[in-house]
């Protein structure tokens, strides 16, 4: 990345972001800032700001692919990243409330992108100001989310895990899913060790508290 040779916001021998000059107030005020660009649907989502190297255009007609992975406060990109390449055929898409951690982890998927060519092509970020489970916003994800798709949650604060637990078990649109698939997923594993916080919380000997609940279909 010739472009940053003397940037010191860029490390010289990676060509990747230094994390330190993006840091943000981890728990902003969502509701200081309520204008954002919101689609009126997700065709009318412009695809090509967000993987210009698999869509050159926002044309999207005939190609049936669509965003599989959501990681609704991703923080600095840590487990998107990491699915990015455990995922290679599928899109995703980190969502983050702060402005600076956003910037810094377009430019570290920019620098992945010209270090690693024909890699990470597949993730974005997008800044968005509304990221708390709650019974309401579940219906959200109940609609955006395929049936048989996945909600993983995570936190190193029990009483929220606790509160997320509680508003997907309540949900009639999503049920827990077993001990033995959690045993399998890959996903599952990630979520502590590919993520910034959780390798936080692993180092100072914390614990965490995850959820992860399977949307189904609605009975009756």
């Amino acid at each position: 990345m010739l472009e940053n040779k003397g940037n010191p916001t860029f490390n010289k021998s990676t060509g990747l972001p230094r994390k330190r000059f993006y840091r943000a107030r981890a728990h902003s005020n969502p509701l200081s800032d309520s204008h954002f660009p919101v689609p009126l649907s997700p065709q009318h989502v412009d695809y090509s700001l967000h993987f210009p190297q698999i869509f050159p255009s926002p044309d999207r007609s005939g190609d049936a692919r669509r965003i599989e992975f959501a990681d609704v406060g991703c923080g600095f990109g840590g487990l998107c990243i990491s699915l990015s390449t455990l995922f290679p055929e599928k899109l995703m898409i980190g969502m983050e409330i702060r402005d600076k951690v956003t910037e810094y982890v377009k430019e570290r998927i920019l620098g992945l992108r010209t270090t690693n060519p024909g890699q990470y092509q597949n993730v974005s970020v997008k800044n968005h100001r509304r990221r708390v489970i709650s019974p309401f916003l579940l219906d959200e994800y109940a609609y955006v989310l395929r049936e048989g798709g996945i909600i993983y949650t995570i936190t190193d604060v029990e009483e929220l895990g606790v509160w997320m637990r509680t508003c997907l078990e309540n949900h009639p649109i999503f049920e827990g899913i077993t001990d033995e698939e959690l045993e399998a997923d890959p996903v599952v594993k990630l979520l502590v060790s590919a993520t910034e916080e959780g390798q936080k919380v692993a180092r100072n000997g914390g614990q965490t508290f995850q959820a992860v609940f399977r949307r189904v279909a609605l009975s009756g």
